[in-house]
């Protein structure tokens, strides 16, 4: 796992404005909308006691089908939809750890990527009601005045921490939701609200028309309810797609035990790394976009990069000589924390002690989360065990390890063949406090995706990292960033292809490149 996911494991758009009238003019600051939006909702008191929510209706669809559409939330961030028409049957879920979904032919299968970070968007708007957006992280921008059935609209968009749009249309008289469009699930909808009724003091919409890819749906609610009974399990894959968990301790150690093997492995190879790291302001306005190009290789484990490029540009001669310096200077450094660590352990090895690992172990995180739906899917056309994991209520932390491990939430896709993780998400459910929230504060809701893919069926090496990180550092002002990295152009080297490792292509100056030590 590269150093910089352990790091973060312990560790919108521009404001548009189009003035039609007078009436609109005095309604362009986005958290002024916002606020006559949950007054005329309910005034906060209300929707702020919402836990849960159900809307049960009936619908019929632009092909004359009718069926049974139902929308369930539940803090902090459950969600479900479904839409049943005959064997058609449409559902998707988040269950606060991974997004799932039934298609048009029946397969049940876990969202990844983007698809799956849409969802959990979803979720989390639909529980949020709008208040408490900051604290949410969810950005604000005013887009313009817009058209909607003919009546004019005030547009916002909302943006999530993970980058995810949605666009919401308010009435600029009722103050309510007429619109909502975002991508969900990988599929383009559209909420068209009407017929707003006061339901123990919050307004929601009996008229629903969902436009959903290609197809339009007319649906009316017959019952709404709030605070309802809304059981977990509703929000978990199917259970008769579920398979029985292995020995996890078993399957653990088998990973933790070919991790070991895969690291000395890993110095064969060589590649090259693209990072994109975003910073944001407060309101989620983008503040700084860099991106740079690296080639690496492994010591030890861990990745020794190289400099290459930087946004899109090729570093001069004078300044790729200084990164080879700096490289040189860093393996150097390295070599000698090593030979440090390799003699304390030998010293307590002599002594009969056993050392402490550097990061966290298997074991913990047996220890501090609970594991649970498990399935059997394909994943880049691979056989896998996929499960989801969540915080053990009744593991008592002690050191800071097993703290950051017990607030992670999320879910691991597992190749039991070949003894290793293809793809990791995660997310804290808590904030993180470092030396009691003086020196650090890892905010709720950090993300992380980590995959790697098996390469000449002898090593597993990582293809994509991405990160969003919310965090405060002693005691100062906080900062929210974001980071992508993908690798690519994994080959093997020996000694004597090493010096071209940080030789940008097309420039000169390879016997610069810094050499790994024999």
């Amino acid at each position: 796992m590269p150093r910089r996911l352990q790091l973060v494991v312990l560790l919108a758009a521009a404001f548009l404005c189009s003035i039609r009238g007078p009436a609109l003019a005095r309604a362009q600051e986005p958290a002024k909308i916002v606020d006559q939006y949950v007054k005329a909702a309910g005034g906060g008191h209300a929707p702020s006691k919402i836990r849960t929510l159900s809307l049960e209706g009936a619908f019929t669809s632009d092909d004359g089908k009718s069926g049974t559409y139902t929308l369930d939330t539940k803090l902090p961030n459950r969600y479900y939809m479904e839409l049943l028409v005959g064997d058609q049957n449409l559902m998707e879920a988040y269950n606060g750890k991974s997004a799932w979904h039934r298609d048009r032919v029946g397969e049940f299968s876990t969202l990844v990527g983007t698809d799956g970070m849409q969802l959990e968007a979803a979720a989390q708007y639909y529980n949020s009601r709008l208040l408490n957006l900051k604290k949410e992280k969810i950005a604000l921008a005013f887009v313009g005045n817009a058209r909607v059935r003919g009546r004019d609209a005030l547009e916002l968009e909302l943006t999530s921490a993970t980058g995810i749009k949605r666009h919401v249309f308010f009435d600029p008289q009722s103050h309510l939701i007429v619109k909502e469009a975002a991508i969900v699930g990988g599929v383009e909808q559209e909420l068209l609200y009407d017929d707003y009724r006061s339901v123990e003091g919050v307004k929601l919409p009996y008229k629903i028309e969902l436009r959903r890819g290609d197809a339009k749906y007319d649906i009316t609610i017959m019952r709404a309810t709030i605070n309802g009974t809304i059981g977990e399990r509703l929000f978990d894959f199917p259970v008769k797609s579920q398979v029985k968990l292995p020995d996890l301790k078993a399957l653990f150690k088998e990973i933790d035990d070919n991790q070991k093997a895969i690291d000395k492995i890993k110095e064969n190879y060589a590649g090259t790394e693209t990072e994109e790291e975003t910073a944001y302001e407060g309101d989620g306005k983008m503040k700084k976009h860099e991106t740079r190009e690296s080639t690496f290789f492994y010591l030890d484990g861990d990745e020794i990069t190289t400099l290459v490029k930087k946004d899109g540009k090729p570093l001069s001669a004078k300044e790729q000589e200084k990164e080879n310096e700096h490289v040189r200077k860093r393996i150097e450094e390295h070599q000698k924390r090593q030979a440090k660590k390799e003699e304390k352990e030998e010293n307590a090895k002599e002594e009969g002690k056993k050392e402490d690992k550097d990061a966290p172990g298997i074991e913990v995180f047996l220890r501090a989360c609970q594991f649970v739906n498990p399935r059997r899917e394909r994943f880049r056309g691979q056989d896998v065990l996929v499960f989801d994991f969540e915080p053990n209520p009744d593991f008592k932390p002690h050191r800071l390890e097993e703290k950051v491990v017990q607030r992670l939430a999320g879910v691991v896709w597992v190749d039991e063949k070949a003894h290793d993780v293809a793809r990791l998400e995660a997310y804290f459910v808590g904030d993180v406090k470092i030396a009691g929230g003086l020196l650090a504060n890892l905010q709720k809701g950090t993300s992380f995706v980590f995959e790697q893919t098996f390469i000449n069926n002898e090593v597993w090496l990582p293809t994509y990292l991405e990160a969003h990180v919310g965090a405060r550092v002693l005691l100062v002002k906080g900062f929210k960033m974001s980071f992508v990295t993908r690798y690519s152009d994994y080959r093997k080297f020996n000694v004597e292809t090493l010096s071209t490792i940080a030789k940008p292509k097309g420039t000169a100056g390879a016997s610069d490149a810094p050499v790994k030590p024999q």
